[in-house]
C-alpha cells in the first residue's frame, strides 16, 4: 500500500472515530463537546495514526509494528487523559505539565536511535522510568493544592492508573527489544 493510501486510511479512520462522540451528543445530555473538542480530538487521532503509519513502515516484523502501536497509543492516551482529567489531581494541576517530559524522552530517544529497535527499546524504557519519576514528583514533591487538588481521589487509584500508563511504555520497550532480537533489517 502506498504512503498516500495509508494517510487516506488514517484520515478516514479519524473521521469515523469522530462520528462516535458526534452521535453520542444526540443521545446523551451530558455529552457537550464544542468545536474545539472535535478539532483537538481529530488532531490527536490523526497525528497518532500518521505517526504509527510512518514509523511502523521502518520495521518489517510484527513485534516492531506492535511496539510502535503500543508506544503511539501510550503517547496518545497520556495526552488525552492529561487534557481531559489530569493524571495527578485535576486537569488544572500544573504538575501535569511535567508529563510532557515523558513524551520528550520517548521522542528524542526515538530520533537518537534512528528508529532502530534496540535504541527504541531503550527510549521506551527511559520513558517508563521518566513516567514513574514524574508521578512521584507530582504526588510527593509538588503536591496539588486548592482547585488543582482532588481530595476525593485516593492515592491508590492514582498510583494504579499511573502504573498502567508506565506499564504501556515498558510493554513497548519489551516489544522493541523482541524486535531487535530477530535480526531483521530495519530502514
Amino acid at each position: 500500500m502506498s504512503l498516500l493510501q495509508s494517510i487516506g486510511r488514517v484520515a478516514l479512520g479519524t473521521a469515523l472515530l469522530l462520528l462516535i462522540p458526534l452521535t453520542a451528543q444526540l443521545f446523551l445530555a451530558g455529552m457537550a463537546w464544542d468545536i474545539f473538542d472535535f478539532v483537538a480530538a481529530g488532531v490527536m487521532l490523526f497525528g497518532a495514526g500518521l505517526t504509527f503509519t510512518l514509523i511502523a513502515r521502518m520495521g518489517n516484523t510484527t513485534a516492531y509494528r506492535l511496539a510502535v502501536g503500543v508506544a503511539v497509543a501510550a503517547g496518545l492516551l497520556l495526552i488525552w487523559a492529561n487534557l481531559a482529567v489530569g493524571l495527578v489531581g485535576s486537569e488544572d494541576n500544573p504538575a501535569n505539565l511535567l508529563y510532557g517530559g515523558v513524551l520528550a524522552v520517548a521522542l528524542i530517544g526515538a530520533f537518537v536511535a534512528r528508529f532502530r529497535p534496540l535504541g527504541m527499546s531503550r527510549a521506551m524504557f527511559g520513558a517508563a522510568l521518566t513516567y514513574v519519576v514524574v508521578t512521584a514528583i507530582a504526588l510527593f514533591v509538588w503536591k496539588p493544592t486548592g482547585a488543582a487538588a482532588e481530595p476525593a481521589v485516593h492515592l491508590l487509584n492514582v498510583l494504579v492508573a499511573n502504573g498502567v500508563f508506565a506499564a504501556l511504555w515498558v510493554a513497548a520497550g519489551w516489544l522493541f527489544r523482541r524486535a531487535s532480537n530477530t535480526g531483521a533489517q530495519y530502514a
